[in-house]
């Protein structure tokens, strides 16, 4: 069922929503889509809007968020019933889209990661190729909004080159002894459980494993970063001192961990364009508002000609990177295999991250000192500028995923 013309929801501000939300129609959308939508934009209205800016000043956010979000369907939609999962009616991709879009209206990645999405690439590889024991273990309680768990690849050393990791995992009866050090993990001072990629054999991909790793176990040792934005993902670095972990909580077989978190990988940068695309979207929202208000020489903002040349470029950029999201929606829908997708979702991300850039900045110009004050008129864009670079590295750099995307292409 198509979204049918007259059907209007959302943002009366041109392009402050997705085309099909008021007048156009689109062949993806159905019934289901419609509620969810409306289900998700409620929570976020009533109960991270009014108060995002207030926790990013504070650098955190209330833990009972988890379970308000839980309560509301949102935390657990994309997630099997058997764990708690409250999927909506024929979930499909594009239910994950208008998740992934709709929470990114807070206009805070560290927010929005910390809270919603940190678990998202965490618990995948115990779903996927953990044992029922590791499942038990986690699954429900993440789900339900109970326990947060962070995932841990990342190393001062090896960042989108996950195949040279050096943490270790030697095996001692019926534990791991794991050391190492763990660098930019988001979420972490927060979380209860660990992902954590280990190197448990030979150098190379052959030799990394995964490990469910209690985040209170003794030798583990947290240290909060400062970082230029995100404020409230609370990013981390690990070390771990002779950590002993159970064995029985290696998620999957032993050294054939690389597959699993490069799979990973694909939805979490699926996540990254999403966001990065409605938050290039809140920007452009944000200098529509201003420059209708705002007057200079005699005219409103927005009636300056030059100045409505920088809106249709935005909107440009936005609308063509929403449609390469819905591209990649759809070949998730009828079940392209992951690693054929691979390279689409790349381009995908460099696409939305930089459509990000160009208009946090082109809405700051607009906006003008207001956008560099936090607080008041200009608020999420000041925000959402620190965050920039975050949305560009995180999750594999502009530069590495470009390559990606040619390599798989085979020019």
């Amino acid at each position: 069922m198509s979204s049918g013309e007259g059907d209007s929801f959302g943002s009366t501000i041109p392009f402050g929503d997705p085309y099909w939300y008021r007048i156009f129609q689109s062949p993806y959308y159905t019934d289901s889509h419609r509620a969810f939508r409306a289900r998700v934009r409620a929570f976020v209205d009533k109960e991270v809007l009014p108060f995002v800016h207030e926790w990013d000043e504070a650098g955190t956010y209330p833990p009972e968020l988890h379970q308000k979000a839980y309560e509301a369907g949102v935390y657990s939609a994309m997630w099997p019933k058997e764990y708690g999962g409250t999927p909506p009616d024929q979930v499909d991709a594009f239910h994950d889209l208008i998740l992934i879009d709709e929470l990114s209206r807070c206009g805070s990645g560290g927010m929005l990661w910390a809270c919603f999405f940190t678990f998202g690439i965490a618990l995948p590889p115990v779903l996927t190729t953990g044992s029922q024991y590791v499942k038990d273990l986690c699954a429900r309680d993440v789900i339900t909004g109970k326990k947060i768990m962070a995932l841990a690849v990342t190393e001062p050393t090896a960042g989108s080159d996950v195949a040279n990791l050096s943490t270790t995992a030697e095996r001692d009866g019926d534990f791991y002894v794991v050391n190492g050090l763990k660098k930019f993990i988001s979420g972490g001072m927060k979380a209860d459980w660990f992902t954590v990629a280990v190197r448990t054999g030979g150098p190379g991909m052959r030799g990394v494993s995964l490990l469910l790793v209690d985040a209170n176990s003794p030798g583990i040792r947290r240290t909060r970063m400062k970082t230029q934005g995100w404020w409230i993902s609370t990013t981390t670095l690990i070390a771990f001192d002779n950590v002993r972990v159970p064995a029985n909580q290696l998620i999957g077989e032993e050294n054939k961990g690389f597959a699993a978190v490069m799979s990973n990988f694909n939805h979490e940068r699926f996540v990254f364009a999403a966001m990065s695309n409605r938050y290039a979207r809140v920007c452009l929202e944000s200098a529509i508002k201003y420059a209708r208000t705002r007057k200079t020489f005699g005219k409103r903002l927005i009636d300056h000609q030059v100045l409505r040349h920088k809106v249709a470029e935005m909107a440009r950029f936005i609308e063509s990177t929403h449609a390469m999201l819905e591209q990649v929606a759809y070949q998730m829908k009828v079940g392209i295999p992951d690693k054929t997708c691979s390279g689409m979702i790349a381009l995908t991300k460099v696409q939305a991250t930089k459509t990000l850039d160009f208009c946090a900045r082109e809405s700051s110009q607009i906006i003008g000192g207001a956008s560099c004050v936090r607080g008041g008129p200009g608020e999420k864009v000041e925000r959402l500028y620190r965050e920039v670079r975050a949305n560009a590295i995180a999750g594999g750099s502009e530069e590495v995923l470009m390559d990606l995307a040619m390599r798989q292409a085979k020019l």
